[in-house]
């Protein structure tokens, strides 16, 4: 029996015109009223996606690409992917197995940051939550997630905002360090393209009537007072049910709280500090799991088991630098640097939190030296050939000196810096006359062009001198 709902094949060559395979499989695959909703789906959204990126100015624009994925059956179906994101699922239209079972709870218009910054319904079934667009019934591709690979969630406060909102994070496997890029694209032929992080930001208040719908609508009423009962009952409960261990951390002012105030909640503790991840600005929130960094994109989270070392770099006046020391995907250590910190959490970063973590404070180790950013090590050594440490020499900013104690590190570090440049200066006055050894100043040989000038204009005050006693000698007679 022929669909009764015909291909939109007017839309279907606008999308595929150049690739005639595709639209032949296309009208072989389309043997049901399902699949052909799902191919004008397709269509219909990159159109969409390639009529949204052309508005675009060319900074935000988004690459389209269309790809053939040759599924375990032999059938061929299409795909689109923005070139960013991806689904882990043999997927048409970003989610085949997602759109084929049934949704069992839909929270509708979720305002989402991440992947994308849209408001679109939140589907949940049993081996997956995915975003669709309100009205239609296709998984938006990239932003199809099953349960199994959600490896970290979170649920934070969201910065400098005068009404209480709150970010739920997922965080995929392979998608919260750094590396997890190369190492996810390095795996794509077997699993398909990683998933970028999803964020989805709530208010503070109760959902609006006819917002909650599926088969366990009724189950989440008890939970629905407000969006944040809502999904933590709905994320812990699916993750469960999927077999999925991953619990939700929240931010916890115990743990960690700024000692700035909030411009816009003076009288709530900040659990985060504002900072700087080369030119790109956000947050880093210290919680009890690791350091995340958000909300922009790349999104990072830095689990405490991966963390080797935090180093204290670039102090300034105002401000210092948190270099992190971590373990990646594959062998060896990688180092993260954040900077711009205020120096008033200084404090809480360093007591409440690395050293309350256990975690190994290397602000005076080699590699930090090296890069000149800090003084050196307590007992005043520089290298291990020798530069500044030799027999007999001690630095005044070591452990010995009386003028650390009462000091934090950080205002150590400060004090020991200003010390080195001193010492700098102080070796380069020294050198002015190697060859003298307590001779009267002025005399002996010169070091450089600079000398030279030196001696030259104190040679001119001699000769002056020398006229005027003359000049008062024959005055005298």
């Amino acid at each position: 029996m022929a669909p009764k709902v015909p291909l939109d094949w007017e839309m279907l060559e606008q999308v595929f015109g150049g690739r005639k395979d595709i639209l032949q499989s296309i009208k072989t695959e389309a043997d049901s009223p399902d699949r052909v909703l799902l191919f004008n789906n397709i269509a219909t959204y990159v159109y969409n996606k390639i009529q949204t990126s052309q508005d675009e100015p060319a900074t935000k624009r988004r690459r389209v690409d269309i790809a053939t994925i040759s599924q375990p059956n032999g059938r061929s179906v299409t795909s689109a992917s923005n070139g960013a994101v991806g689904s882990r699922n043999d997927a048409s239209g970003g989610g085949g197995d997602a759109a084929s079972e049934d949704v069992l709870l839909e929270i509708k218009d979720v305002s989402l940051s991440a992947p994308q910054r849209k408001k679109y319904d939140l589907c949940f079934t049993n081996n997956f939550l995915y975003a669709r667009v309100s009205g239609t019934s296709a998984p938006v591709q990239g932003i199809v997630y099953p349960w199994k690979d959600i490896e970290h969630a979170f649920y934070l406060p969201v910065p400098e905002k005068a009404q209480v909102q709150h970010n739920y994070v997922l965080f995929p496997r392979l998608s919260y360090l750094p590396a997890g890029k190369q190492q996810a694209s390095d795996q794509a032929s077997d699993t398909g393209p990683a998933l970028e992080p999803l964020v989805f930001t709530i208010p503070a208040t109760a959902p609006k009537p006819g917002s909650i719908l599926g088969p366990k609508a009724s189950a989440a009423a008890p939970y629905s007072d407000s969006y944040t009962t809502l999904f933590n009952w709905a994320l812990s409960t699916s993750l469960k049910s999927a077999g999925n261990t991953t619990g939700i951390i929240s931010s916890d002012p115990k743990v960690f709280h700024s000692a700035l105030r909030q411009p816009f909640r003076p009288s709530e503790k900040a659990v985060h500090v504002k900072g700087f991840r080369g030119s790109k600005d956000g947050w880093l929130f210290f919680l009890p799991t690791g350091i995340l960094w958000g909300f922009k994109k790349p999104l990072l989270f830095l689990p405490l088991e991966r963390i080797v070392a935090i180093s204290f770099t670039g102090v300034l006046q105002r401000t210092f630098n948190i270099v992190i020391e971590y373990e990646g995907y594959s062998a060896g250590t990688e180092e993260i640097e954040f900077s711009m910190i205020d120096q008033e959490d200084y404090g809480a970063i360093d007591a409440n939190y690395v050293r309350r973590h256990g975690l190994a404070d290397r602000s005076m180790a080699e590699q930090r030296k090296a890069k000149r950013e800090l003084a050196e090590n307590a007992k005043g050594t520089k290298t291990e050939d020798g530069e500044e440490g030799g027999e007999g020499h001690q630095t005044v900013g070591g452990d010995e000196d009386p003028r650390m104690n009462g000091l934090t590190e950080l205002e150590k570090a400060q004090f020991m810096e200003e010390q080195r440049l001193q010492d700098e200066e102080d070796e380069d006055e020294e050198d002015y006359d190697p060859g003298s050894d307590g001779e009267s100043e002025g005399s002996g040989s010169s070091s450089g062009d600079d000398d030279d000038d030196e001696d030259g204009e104190g040679g001119e005050d001699d000769d002056d001198e020398g006229q005027a006693e003359d000049g008062d000698e024959e005055m005298a007679g």
